[in-house]
């Protein structure tokens, strides 16, 4: 997956993904592809599993 695909998966913006990339020990690393960065999307989605979205501030309770 690209960064956008990854981005919209998790459900953050794509600048976040960077910033995980680099800062978030444990976020899953990518594969580099020229200056491409690609996604495995089952290692994200138990990075996920293991990292529930944090609700915003102004949302109501669901």
């Amino acid at each position: 997956m690209t960064a956008d695909e990854a981005a919209g998966l998790l459900g953050i913006d794509r600048r976040s993904v960077y910033t995980y990339v680099q800062r978030m020990e444990g976020f899953p690393q990518p594969s580099k592809i020229g200056r491409t960065l690609l996604f495995e999307r089952q290692a994200l989605l138990d990075w996920r599993a293991k990292h529930p979205a944090r609700r915003k501030r102004d949302s109501p309770p669901t």
